[in-house]
Parts: C-alpha cells; sequence; structure tokens
C-alpha cells in the first residue's frame, strides 16, 4: 500500500530569507486574485473560464510587462502551483458530488499565506537544512527522521512564524495488526473519550482556557487605530493566541489517535453530523428559539473538541497499521442498556449515570454508550464480512453457457 505522509518543521529563515517568503507569497496571492476576478467578470457575462492552462500563458505574458514584472522574483513553479490549486478550486465549486461546493474567494494578505514546490527534484534536504529554489539552504527544527520519497514542500506562515511541510510517498507492507482487541468510543464533551472498555480520556478545551486572555486582546485591538502599530502589535498577539489554541488541540488529537490505533485492531466510532449538532437555537424574530445563551455555549465546547479532525486522523492511522475503523449509526447508542439491550429515554438519568429501567443496570453513561457503539460497529463489520463472502462464492459465468441460451 502506498501513502503520502507530511512531516511539518519550524523553519530558521534569516531575515533576507523571511523578506523573500513574504513577496513570494504575495504574487502567489496577487496571481490568484487576479484571474479569480477575471472568472468572476467571465461569469457574469456568461463566458467561458479561463482554466490553467490559458491563466499560465496569461502569466508569462504578465511577467514580460511592465505592471507586472514584478513577478518574475517568484519562483516560476510556486505561480505555477497557485494556478492550479485555483483551477481546481474551480472545478470543485462545479462538482455536483463535491461535498464542500462553494465558489473559491479571494486571498487576503496574512491570512493562509503559503506557497509550494511542486518538484522534487528542486528541493534538497541535507541535516537539519532543506534547500529551496531562490532561497537557498534554510535551517529547521528537525524533531523527527523523515522516511520516503519527497513529492513536495509547502512553506506556510502563521502566528509570525514560518513553516516547511515535506510531502513524502511511502510504500507500507499489507500487514496484521499488532493488537487483537476491539473497542467502541464515544465522543463527548467533559470526557472527550469514553471507552467501552472502562476507560476515558479527560478533554484539554483550549479554546476554554484561553478564552478570556483572546477577549481582552481583541477588545484592546478595538480600541487601537486601524492599521497603525500598536493595532499591528495586538494582531499579531491575537494571532500567536489562536495558534496556541490550535497546537494545544492538534498536539491532544494526534497522541490520543496514536495511542488508540497502536492498541486496538478495531475502533468503532458514532457517525456525527456535527453541523446539525451545532446548529445556533436563535431562531428568528417570529419564532425565537429558547435557551440560546446555553446552547451557544454547548456549541462552543462541541467545537472545541475537534471531533471530525479526531475521526480523521484516527481512521488514516488504523489504515497505517492494519487496523479497522468503523463509524455506526448514532441513533439511541446513550438511551440503550448495553446489557440488556432495552431502549428508553428515561434510562438516563443525567449526564453522568445510566440505570436502565427493565433490568436496573447501572453504569456510566458515556461508558455504557460506548459499549453499545462496539456492539453496533461488530454488527456492521460482521455484515461487510458477509457480503465480501458472498461475492467470492459467486463463480464467474461461463460464457458457452450465455451462448447456448
Amino acid at each position: 500500500m502506498i501513502v503520502r505522509k507530511a512531516f511539518k518543521f519550524r523553519l530558521k529563515p534569516s531575515s533576507e530569507q523571511s523578506q523573500k517568503m513574504h513577496l513570494y507569497c504575495g504574487h502567489g496571492r496577487f496571481l490568484w486574485n487576479k484571474v479569480l476576478s477575471m472568472n468572476l467578470e467571465r461569469l457574469e457575462n456568461k463566458h467561458k473560464l479561463i482554466w490553467y492552462f490559458e491563466a499560465d500563458y496569461f502569466s508569462k505574458l504578465w511577467k514580460k510587462s511592465e505592471e507586472y514584472g514584478f513577478l518574475k522574483e517568484a519562483p516560476a513553479q510556486c505561480l505555477q502551483q497557485k494556478l492550479k490549486d485555483l483551477d481546481k478550486a474551480f472545478k470543485d465549486a462545479f462538482d455536483k458530488k463535491h461535498p464542500l461546493k462553494r465558489m473559491p474567494k479571494f486571498k487576503r494578505r496574512g491570512l493562509n499565506d503559503s506557497f509550494r514546490f511542486p518538484e522534487p527534484k528542486h528541493i534538497e534536504i541535507k541535516n537539519r537544512r532543506i534547500k529551496l529554489a531562490k532561497l537557498g539552504w534554510i535551517g529547521f527544527h528537525k524533531s523527527q527522521s523523515i522516511e520516503g520519497t519527497i513529492k513536495n514542500a509547502t512553506v506556510t506562515r502563521c502566528a509570525g512564524k514560518w513553516s516547511v511541510s515535506i510531502q513524502v510517498e511511502q510504500e507500507l507492507s499489507q500487514q496484521a495488526h499488532p493488537a487483537d482487541g476491539a473497542i467502541g468510543i464515544d465522543l463527548g464533551v467533559k470526557k472527550f473519550v469514553a471507552c467501552s472498555d472502562g476507560s476515558y480520556f479527560d478533554s484539554v478545551n483550549p479554546f476554554k482556557k484561553l478564552q478570556i486572555k483572546l477577549a481582552k486582546a481583541q477588545k484592546r485591538l478595538a480600541k487601537k487605530k486601524k492599521f497603525s502599530e500598536n493595532w499591528k502589535k495586538k494582531r499579531r498577539k491575537i494571532q500567536r493566541i489562536h495558534s496556541k489554541i490550535c497546537n494545544i488541540r492538534r498536539d491532544f488529537q494526534h497522541k490520543l489517535s496514536t495511542h488508540l490505533s497502536k492498541n486496538h485492531a478495531m475502533i468503532a466510532v458514532e457517525a456525527l453530523k456535527i453541523k446539525n449538532i451545532s446548529q445556533s437555537n436563535r431562531g428568528t424574530t417570529e419564532n425565537p428559539g429558547k435557551n440560546v445563551r446555553a446552547k451557544s455555549g454547548l456549541n462552543r465546547s462541541i467545537l472545541d473538541q475537534g471531533w471530525s479532525e479526531f475521526k480523521r486522523q484516527l481512521k488514516y492511522k488504523l489504515e497505517w497499521v492494519g487496523g479497522v475503523y468503523i463509524e455506526v449509526n448514532p441513533s439511541q447508542t446513550s438511551q440503550k442498556c448495553s446489557s440488556c439491550s432495552n431502549i428508553d429515554k428515561e434510562n438516563r438519568k443525567n449526564q453522568e449515570k445510566f440505570c436502565c429501567m427493565s433490568c436496573g443496570h447501572e453504569e456510566n453513561a458515556d461508558i455504557n454508550a460506548a459499549k453499545n457503539i462496539l456492539a453496533a460497529g461488530h454488527a456492521v463489520l460482521a455484515c461487510e464480512e458477509g457480503a465480501l463472502a458472498t461475492s467470492k462464492k459467486q463463480e464467474p459465468l461461463n460464457v458457452g453457457d450465455l451462448v447456448s441460451v
């Protein structure tokens, strides 16, 4: 099995290299916004869109002009990759099967600043340094060894810090998972993960911990004159707080997902529709909602957990080690008794206590739900194996029999 992995490291550029990287981000952003505005104008006039090859031809003409000659400062492959990304964004916008179907947006300065080197022949790594086109050798904090064939490198800027993400291609042998246990996990707010074996892991809630500090910084930013030096200073401070929140959450998710995927051959989770769960309860002017403030706090706590990202990590990490990842229907998992299978909304007394009205079984509500999720995961796995066995038993049709008929 061939997989692609990314190794991300913090760069240590010189002031000159940092200035060049700022320029490359700006040139790529300018090219994206210019071609995007041309395409949006063509859509209004019902003309054909400018796709990659035509946009690349225009970019070469712009480089030769006096007005846009500054585009020559950036590596050509980085600008071409930016046009390819825009081309893909338009194709996804018109793809009916795409889950996040939307039109591309204009890029703003300071948000998602990045550029990519798509050709591995222009990327060279030696010890703790990486060589990139027109930038030369740049040092980086090498926290782990890079294994695999290098495919591309993406330089990003977040909260004033530059990082490089090196994507490699690896060939993993199909092997059996070292563990043989199965587990069901129930995702929550107070307990981030409750396992069917009785263990649980508390939430870190990074946004909740830094919410007051962030609110104070935002209030101070609102009092500053826009685009002044003090305003820029406070804005950088807010970016650092957001970056810290993201880093705490991502670190916790990676450590926990690695632990669970290495110690369990099968993991069953609920197929939660987080967008529906975290919908606002505000309502309309004619039909106002109830408990709007409490629901808003609950939505904030749900989004602070990052359930979708955690499930994504679990899925690909289990595939790497030969495990099985299964999503089950979340319906009535918290109301069903794991002992006698009785379903009653009165079974769950409160957020933590579960007491079956039929057999009297008492247990932590999240642990009981995790056991139901595990049972549903076994049922899904049995159905998949049965369907696979049935398809293998079917013998291929003989051409002679078809002719005789």
